[in-house]
């Protein structure tokens, strides 16, 4: 009993760090408006705020970078 009360919770535990992981990314949105670009910590909703990368980045510096090298925010 004890066994697979601890085989559960390792379980649940396993699946959940990558929720905890997530939780600071960062993306290069466009403003739909204005047409600039910024770095943002939330996901960008496709309406006010659009994707101009392909990906979250982990760090605001990397995302920084990425918002320098695409071309649709130049």
């Amino acid at each position: 009993m004890i066994r697979k009360v601890l085989v559960a919770a390792s379980v649940a535990a396993l699946f959940s760090m990558p929720a905890f992981a997530a939780a600071t990314q960062f993306w290069v949105a466009k403003d739909a408006t204005t047409k600039k670009c910024s770095v943002v910590s939330t996901k960008p909703d496709g309406k006010k705020l659009t994707d101009a990368g392909t990906k979250a980045y982990t760090s605001q510096a990397n995302a920084e970078k990425a918002l320098k090298l695409l071309k649709d925010c130049k």
